[in-house]
């Protein structure tokens, strides 16, 4: 049962996680892009938790669990227990763990954490199930008095959480006195790649931006065993790199000219992109990489967006229903706030010590080119669930 289960999750995930990047990209059309759809998912299924009514359908629906409902049951049930708040969050929750074990060759930090008015009275249920089945529990704040301490304290936590590397999420002036909820989420990864590169073998060379310009970059390049697969329409390579232990791995969408960039972001749907990176497509083969070496750390105020997926409820005070979370009226959400950080190099996605050596590969006579020096689209994912923890476009070094 529980393939069913991940497989449900796992699937509700790529379809979130394509429609977020679409919404993104229309918004952003020349833009790097960078989000966490699993941290994301987890931080609405926060809000899911105490979501009632047309509220909860209407994140149901955006996270794409309305073809599962039946399986997971959202509502307490008035029971003591948390197991009454619906599978989806058990199961949610260990396949959390599945995927951020402590005992993995990478470093996975989610900051999650909802912050509600202490003019607001909470559920005790809903605080104890959401640090049961999230580990994250809701933290009153004065928003009204305190505005400036509340944001520094936010500020704070989130850093610490991320090992220092997201720094000042909310910025002075950008919590408002009324607020009544914000969701704060920030997420950083950290992983060693399977093959490294050689420090030795980066060279700077240029990277085509799409109107025909070109910025110089710092080029990774080596020689190994990759799975590749080599797509006719929309005409594009896709590359997997794993990481330590094979347990994740980036997916790289190349398109073969930097034209065909919009034709591969036109037909990107779920279909698709198990069609694309499917064990049938990708094979084994000798490919010469040549990758850049790059860092992005986006922000993005998510209110907008997620109105424009549907999910329009849980910003309004007047028709948000989270009476799973308190018994008062008018508690909405103010602000969603999400920033991720990812740093690719030579070591993997953030410098660390060199461990182990490097398999040195049996070199075949023929080799496949796969060259990343122009706009591409990148994906990184959890092999054995198949969730998608962070996507991306990288359009400009």
């Amino acid at each position: 049962m529980i393939g069913i289960k991940m497989h449900s999750l796992s699937t509700a995930n790529v379809e979130f996680c394509l429609d977020v990047f679409k919404q993104l990209n229309s918004n952003n059309a020349g833009d790097n892009i960078f989000f966490s759809p699993l941290s994301l998912l987890y931080a609405l299924n926060m809000i899911l938790l105490g979501a009632r009514g047309y509220t909860g359908r209407q994140i149901e629906k955006v996270l794409h669990y309305q073809h599962t409902t039946e399986f997971f049951k959202s509502e307490f049930e008035d029971s003591s227990e948390c197991s009454q708040a619906g599978r989806i969050h058990s199961e949610f929750g260990a396949l959390l763990s599945q995927i951020n074990q402590p005992d993995s060759n990478y470093t996975l930090s989610i900051a999650n954490r909802l912050y509600g008015a202490k003019t607001m009275a909470f559920h005790q249920q809903y605080l104890a199930c959401s640090e049961k089945l999230y580990q994250a529990r809701l933290q009153v704040v004065d928003f009204e008095q305190s505005t400036e301490e509340t944001r520094e304290t936010i500020n704070a936590w989130v850093e610490k959480k991320t090992n220092g590397k997201i720094t000042n999420l909310f910025e002075k002036g950008a919590i408002d006195p009324s607020s009544v909820m914000v969701l704060v989420n920030a997420i950083y990864f950290k992983g060693q790649w399977q093959n490294k590169f050689q420090e030795s073998e980066t060279v700077k060379s240029p990277f085509q931006l799409s109107e025909g310009e070109s910025v110089p970059v710092e080029m990774m390049y080596q020689t190994g065993t990759f799975k590749l697969a080599f797509i006719k329409n929309p005409r594009m390579q896709v590359l997997e790199m794993p990481y330590v232990n094979n347990k994740l791995s980036m997916i790289i969408l190349l398109p073969v000219e930097p034209a065909n960039l919009a034709e591969i972001e036109k037909q990107l749907n779920m279909r698709r992109f198990q069609e694309w990176t499917s064990p049938s497509t990708m094979m084994e083969r000798e490919v010469e990489v040549h990758v850049p070496r790059f860092k992005l750390e986006i922000k993005y105020e998510l209110n907008s967006l997620l109105k424009s997926l549907g999910l329009t409820n849980i910003f309004s005070p007047s028709k948000a229903d989270f009476s799973g979370m308190s018994p008062d009226k008018g508690l909405y959400l103010s602000k969603v706030i999400h920033k991720s950080y990812v740093d690719v190099n030579e070591e993997g996605t953030e410098a660390a010590a060199a461990t182990g050596d490097n398999i040195a590969v049996k070199r075949l006579p023929i080799r496949h080119q796969f060259k990343a020096d122009h706009p591409f689209l990148f994906f990184i994912r959890d092999s054995s669930t198949h969730m998608l923890l962070f996507a991306g476009k990288l359009a400009s070094p």
